[in-house]
């Protein structure tokens, strides 16, 4: 067997059972009783990972309340985020539905008043182009600039 073989099984070792395939498992079984090298590599490996296990393990209480702070804020800011997402997954069809009542309507209003005005109909269609993508592509824009604010922001605290 060559040396990436070997150097496969040792990774392989060193992974959980739990997170190998059944191919995987099947192949390091059937290596292990082939190659005595690796079958003590395992063997040691086994020992000191039994040896870690017993060791106890003390973390001062200030880190335990740090952790259990952190952990809660997490909880707290990802169940704020999903009461936002639920939110926004309302408001879309609601949305959806207000524009599909009342752009015919708006249409209408802008050939009253295009007509009463004495604009020709391209004048006012333009108008009324500008009345219903404008205010998206403006929030568009800020929803833009607000998830580049965040994404810089994010990294800034990371490299800190």
């Amino acid at each position: 067997m060559t040396q990436s073989s070997h150097q496969e099984i040792r990774r392989l070792i060193a992974c959980s059972a739990g997170d190998l395939s059944q191919a995987q498992q099947a192949m390091l079984r059937e290596h292990l009783q082939d190659c005595t090298a690796c079958r003590d590599y395992a063997a040691a490996t086994a020992d000191i990972v039994r040896a870690l296990r017993g060791v106890p393990l003390a973390a001062d209480s200030r880190l335990i309340r740090q952790t259990q702070a952190r952990v809660r804020a997490r909880a707290f800011a990802l169940r704020q985020r999903q009461q936002w997402l639920t939110l926004v997954a309302l408001a879309c069809p609601l949305v959806g539905l207000s524009a599909a009542v009342t752009t015919p309507l708006i249409w209408r209003a802008f050939e009253w008043i295009g007509t009463r005005a004495g604009f020709s109909p391209p004048v006012w269609q333009v108008g009324f182009a500008f009345y219903c993508t404008v205010p998206a592509l403006l929030v568009s824009v800020l929803l833009l600039l607000r998830g580049t604010h965040l994404a810089h922001n994010g990294h800034s605290q990371e490299s800190s």
